[in-house]
């Protein structure tokens, strides 16, 4: 029998608190709706915040899944002294391909290379007059394709080898521009994160300040409510689903700024990347990644209306007017 009366009141008191918050919960957005010119303005400033560090995410993201032709640009260009034969052209490929097992290899030969440079050139007979041809054995070597870090390594590994090897005259690969691109976006990450902080302490603020407002409105109401017995958590409640739903909307706004953003850039970058024979589509964010956003939301408008009302609670208990907390 007691344990059935412990199992009765527990149930009781978990349907007062549940009906509780949701009383709260729904309340605080009708109240919000009320004033919709202030409502919209804070909600407008709150998306554009959170818009702002999700845009750069978003650029980065779609930045690095562009074909940037990393086997182009990562291969290794290897130029064989002159006189040196097929035959160890053909050795050091071999032993290339066993100690590196590279992404690709391409051997051109000198009369190769004559004639590709006799069409490309243009001089055509011109070149008839050379006794001998000049041009050396060349190899094309690329790395097994990888993230940014995996192909320097193996680009490094790769030249310091040829440089031993004494039938290599030279080695030469255009990999500068790939690294500077790989920093960039290193730094942008670092920039995201920066910003993030950053919009999010905007965010805590300007919803803080709004609460701070809202409680400054109804201080006779909490005076009123703390004389007669309530504890800070029920007078704390309203305003922190007030501070959540703001926090919630001005996410959901950036989230459509977002959209918007893609579907304006969109043909005009394609149309860009076409130029330079690369299909591409924008990718906005993911819909994980968009919960993320309005949980995060969320979660900053809470701790804001957090902030403002417990400062106007701590003044409330200094001036002795607090009831029981």
């Amino acid at each position: 029998m007691n344990d059935v009366s412990l199992f009765s009141r527990i149930g009781r008191r978990i349907r007062a608190w549940s009906r509780q918050h949701s009383y709260s919960f729904f309340s605080s957005l009708g109240v919000i709706l009320k004033h919709k010119t202030g409502t919209l303005m804070t909600v407008l400033v709150l998306g554009i915040a959170m818009f702002l560090p999700l845009g750069l995410y978003v650029t980065l993201n779609n930045l690095d899944n562009v074909d940037l032709r990393q086997d182009e640009w990562s291969a290794v260009t290897v130029f064989f002294k002159p006189g040196i034969d097929g035959t160890e052209v053909r050795r050091v490929a071999n032993e290339l391909q066993q100690r590196f097992e590279p992404g690709s290899m391409t051997l051109i030969s000198p009369e190769q290379g004559m004639a590709d440079f006799r069409s490309a050139s243009g001089f055509g007979d011109s070149l008839e007059i050379l006794d001998e041809n000049p041009l050396p054995w060349v190899m094309q070597v690329s790395p097994r394709s990888g993230s940014t870090d995996q192909l320097e390594s193996r680009v490094a590994e790769l030249t310091a080898y040829l440089d031993t090897v004494n039938s290599v005259e030279l080695t030469q690969f255009d990999y500068k521009w790939l690294q500077r691109l790989g920093r960039l976006l290193d730094l942008g990450q670092a920039a995201v994160t920066l910003l993030v902080a950053l919009f999010g302490l905007a965010v805590v603020v300007v919803v803080a300040n709004t609460i701070r407002l809202d409680v400054a409105s109804r201080a006779e109401e909490i005076e009123i409510l703390a004389l007669v017995g309530a504890g800070n958590a029920f007078v704390r409640q309203p305003f922190l689903y007030t501070g959540l739903w703001y926090g919630l909307m001005g996410g959901f706004i950036a989230v459509v700024l977002i959209a918007l953003a893609m579907f304006y850039l969109g043909g005009p970058l394609g149309l860009l990347l076409e130029t330079y024979g690369s299909a591409f589509n924008m990718r906005g964010l993911e819909g994980y990644h968009a919960l993320w956003v309005l949980a995060g939301g969320a979660l900053l408008g809470w701790f804001g209306a957090w902030i403002a009302v417990q400062r106007y609670l701590r003044k409330l208990r200094i001036g002795g007017r607090l009831g029981r907390s």
